[in-house]
């Protein structure tokens, strides 16, 4: 089952750029179809795939990191292709 899941890491400090990019490039390497955009990024594909990733990637930033949140959406089916129709 493929799924679409919706992320926003948000470090709670000032210095949070490098953490963010560290975060999506680790995301990119998976080989998943990732988008970015200035809000948030969205990972696309099978669900046991994105679900193992998200799960020891947000693992792994969390043990990096003292004060961070995520907020994390997910949608099955893959909406990668969606366009607006108005």
């Amino acid at each position: 089952m493929n799924i679409s899941a919706e992320l926003t890491l948000l470090p709670l400090k000032n210095d949070f750029i490098p953490v963010i990019k560290k975060f999506i490039k680790s995301l990119r390497n998976s080989k998943l179809k990732v988008i970015e955009n200035p809000l948030s990024t969205q990972v696309y594909g099978e669900y046991d795939i994105i679900l193992n990733l998200l799960q020891s990637e947000i693992k792994k930033t969390f043990n990096e990191n003292e004060s961070i949140m995520i907020l994390l959406k997910l949608v099955k089916g893959d909406k990668s292709d969606y366009k607006p129709d108005f």
